[in-house]
């Protein structure tokens, strides 16, 4: 079974990153249509990235993923033409109307975005020919091991680390209802990382001013060996807006650690070619979180939200032991440094400052604040490891060896790398029994010398005798030649999955389809149709009357949260619930049969 590393790239530079830094793939936005607005790349930014990847045997999978109006359909397929061109290994999709286009033959790819949840949904996509199904966040280790027993050739993508979004994906309408702003169209304006206001049904305020629909980050490097176990082959990491330094060490850390999960199992393999040699420690405290969550891969209810924060709070260094007039110190084991940025609560608010100097275990902070003793101090911004990070400049290399034969005359070298793409040269020699250097050392060390390319050394073999001259720039262009050939045959033998789909007309699991299933444009609504699909609403998007229509669906409790669960301890406020935040009121609906959560627009 083949594992992949599934890293995120804001743009080409950490693309680069990711794939020097471990990634088996690479997830990027597309000039449009990607879920992410403000992470779109130009076509030339994704060829040089794809050229650059699939020397590695990476693959790069561009997102078409937004819903599509009509009038967008015909530039989107043209794009995806365009990205199949340019080199791309699959493209990761949300609108079914896609489906319907005259597309080449290049795999598809199922966003979770098309709530991929429920195992007869899974089934159908299967099917019909899309290749990879990359899971809901909220399913259990239990109900991925059922869909994998249920499904047959299929890849299954899973979310391991980074930002949640509270409702399941693609079933969120909360942005484009307040602001016009469609978390579908890759605009999302974040509304659940601001405060509201919980009110019972008699306006009682029961909670203010929190951020009540803020969720924990995504961390299940715990679970990563269950997940290979129950049919998870690429392990995906979320983070288009993060920057490159995010991208170093989040997937330094879980090239480790699959790198190790690997090394045990005879039945795994890495996805891709060369290796990294990870030259620090990679921590995923230090990089943006807002503390961690394995959310509910356990299958359980469990405490997700950050209620009191939205923002990144960093890595725990300890707790205040001593109050200066100007200074604090802290109990802890870690070095703190000149410029670093930390934070703590204060009242179950979150406040940060930097630290201006560290002098004999003394923090002299920008701001000073009522502290008091054993408040929690958390580092933020980690000024010594950002600086490495984004300095550092790891390369990921294949290994290569070189055979050298003395031969009849002739000096035959040949390379070959750890993919078995072999490149020989072959030159005359003028053998001489008075040469006294000694050649095979200086063959050697200028062998080794594979300077900037994609290749490292690992063995030299030589075989015969060496009693002759030969110039060390001879030497060095031999090994010139072969390594370029080398890098240019492993272009041209990396061989691309292809796939094209084959209309059916297989019933879709569902008959009525309301306005959560995106129907945005005409090709979406004939697929439906084909697929024996009776009726069929107008996406949330077009629709013209919202009022009191669902706008989140979650697995996420704020009953739950804050102990107010009737399931658990029978405590009772007069329902519905509402959020409120500044003139806007959201009626709150608990379908506890089936632990959801519904909000609606009002």
């Amino acid at each position: 079974m083949k594992i992949e590393l599934l890293s995120p790239a804001k743009d080409k530079i950490c693309g680069f990153a990711a794939i020097d830094y471990g990634a088996d793939a690479v997830y990027i936005g597309a000039p449009k249509f990607g879920a992410r607005k403000n992470a779109s790349n130009s076509l030339e930014d994704i060829n040089e990235l794809i050229t650059y990847a699939h020397k590695f045997n990476v693959k790069v999978y561009p997102t078409v993923n937004t819903i599509l109006f009509n009038e967008e359909l015909e530039e989107a397929e043209k794009l995806i033409h365009n990205l199949y061109e340019v080199g791309a290994d699959a493209i990761i999709i949300q609108d079914l109307g896609i489906l319907e286009m005259n597309l080449p033959p290049i795999r598809l790819f199922a966003s979770t975005q098309m709530h991929n949840y429920s195992l007869e949904r899974i089934k159908f996509f299967e099917k019909i020919g899309i290749k990879r199904i990359i899971l809901a966040r909220e399913l259990s280790l239990e109900q991925i091991k059922n869909i994998r027993n249920n499904t047959s050739s299929v890849e299954l993508e899973f979310f391991i680390h980074g930002a949640l979004c509270v409702s399941f994906s693609g079933q969120c309408y909360f942005s484009e209802a307040i602001l016009n702003r469609s978390a579908n169209r890759g605009e999302c304006a974040q509304p659940c990382r601001m405060k509201y206001d919980l009110a019972d049904k008699n306006g009682n305020i029961i909670l203010k001013n929190k951020f009540l629909l803020s969720l924990k980050d995504l961390n299940l490097s715990d679970y990563l060996e269950k997940l290979i176990e129950f049919g998870i082959s690429s392990f995906k990491i979320e983070g288009r807006l993060k920057d490159s330094s995010y991208v170093k060490n989040i997937t330094s850390y879980y090239r480790l650690l699959l790198d190790e999960i690997i090394k045990k199992n005879n039945n795994l393999e890495k996805s891709s070619s060369g290796y990294t040699k990870i030259n620090f420690t990679p921590s995923p405290e230090k990089s943006f979180n807002r503390s961690f969550t394995s959310y509910f891969i356990k299958g359980q209810r469990n405490h997700i939200a950050s209620l009191h924060f939205e923002k990144s709070i960093g890595e725990q260094l300890g707790k205040i032991n001593e109050i200066g007039k100007n200074y604090i110190t802290v109990n802890t084991a870690k070095n703190i440094n000149n410029g670093d940025g930390i934070c703590f609560f204060i009242n179950n608010i979150l406040y940060g400052t930097n630290v201006n100097k560290v002098e004999n275990n003394k923090l002299y902070l920008n701001e000073m604040y009522h502290f008091k003793k054993d408040t929690i101090v958390y580092r933020n911004y980690d000024i010594k490891f950002e600086k490495f990070l984004q300095n550092n400049k790891i390369k990921r290399k294949v290994p290569l060896d070189f055979i050298i034969e003395s031969k009849d005359s002739n000096l035959i070298i040949t390379g070959i790398d750890e993919d078995k793409n072999v490149i020989t040269n072959k030159l005359k020699i003028d053998p001489d029994s008075n040469y006294q250097k000694d050649l095979k050392e200086i063959l050697k060390s200028q062998l080794q010398k594979t300077g900037n390319s994609i290749f490292e050394v690992n063995n030299i073999i030589l075989k015969g005798s060496f009693n002759f001259y030969m110039p060390i720039s001879k030497i060095n262009e031999i090994r010139r030649n072969i390594v370029t050939e080398l890098e240019n045959l492993r272009l041209l033998t990396y061989e691309r999955e292809e796939s094209t789909i084959v209309k059916n007309d297989l019933p879709y699991p569902i008959k009525d389809l309301d306005y959560s299933y995106n129907v945005t444009n005409y090709k979406a609504k004939e697929f439906y149709l084909r697929h024996k699909v009776n009726n069929i609403s107008e996406g949330f998007e077009i629709l013209k009357d919202r009022k009191d229509k669902i706008i989140m669906t979650t697995r996420y409790c704020v009953r739950y949260e804050i102990g107010l669960c009737p399931i658990i301890d029978k405590k009772h406020k007069p329902e519905p619930l509402y959020l409120i935040n500044n003139k806007n009121k959201f009626k709150i609906e608990f379908d506890c049969k089936n632990c959801i959560m519904k909000i609606y627009y009002s």
